[in-house]
């Protein structure tokens, strides 16, 4: 029986946006580390290293999920310690939802930090270690900053395509009401229901809205910041 009062909506909404924001917190940090060294670090497998991050562009999403499943089900390698270990279970549950977001928008904001990254006049940072400072200071004063528009571009982009995850998450998370189902969970559900249509345009309407939304907002807010650093 599909909800027409509009909780239907609201909660895949809220669940969504709670998804979305999990996974970017947790991925962030990772894409700039992993932008950072294919920029500038020289390794031997860097050309192995660049496709693996950038696998999941390319792979299926319920590729994603299933290999996801493998991993950190609760009988997986790493599933399996982490049940044990911390009692962390992912499958079936909204963090594993985010992680399977989170797996799946990783590229997108490594392509993003990488391509602010490539832009950054060295020039600044040999004039820091010039003046003395180290290395981890020079990372955080100068390229950091002048890093800002790929980070915020990526990560609203990957947000925004967080919000629209489907394949990976309904894999790995199943489709769960109030725990893992998500915007685009919610249309499908809505579309193999019998009476579902009405609700299944809201949502299409509504994953419109915050995809154009988001897009715009990735934009304004690049262009805000390079007039703010002058660039």
């Amino acid at each position: 029986m599909i909800d027409s009062t509009g909780s239907a909506e609201l909660d895949a909404l809220r669940l969504s946006f709670e998804v979305a924001l999990r996974s970017v917190a947790f991925s962030l940090p990772l894409a700039v580390l992993a932008a950072w060294l294919l920029t500038r670090a020289r390794f031997p497998g860097r050309l192995l290293f660049d496709a693996f991050v950038h696998l999941p562009l390319v792979l299926p999403p319920v590729a994603v999920g299933y290999l996801l499943l493998v991993l950190f089900g609760t009988r997986g390698v790493l599933g399996g310690w982490l049940r044990d270990n911390l009692g962390i279970v992912l499958p079936f549950t909204t963090a594993g939802a985010a992680l399977a977001t989170a797996v799946v928008t990783f590229p997108l904001m490594v392509r993003a930090i990488r391509l602010s990254l490539e832009n950054v006049d060295r020039g600044l940072e040999q004039a820091a270690h010039t003046l003395g400072a180290g290395a981890l200071d020079r990372f955080v004063t100068v390229t950091l900053p002048l890093m800002l528009p790929g980070i915020l571009a990526g990560a609203v982009t990957a947000f925004a395509a967080g919000l629209g995850e489907f394949g990976a998450v309904i894999t790995f998370a199943a489709n769960i009401p109030g725990v893992t189902r998500t915007l685009p969970l919610a249309l499908y559900t809505a579309m193999q229901s019998p009476h579902g249509d009405a609700l299944a345009l809201r949502l299409a309407l509504l994953s419109l809205g915050l995809a154009l939304a988001g897009l715009l907002a990735s934009e304004l807010l690049v262009r805000r910041v390079r007039v703010l650093l002058g660039r």
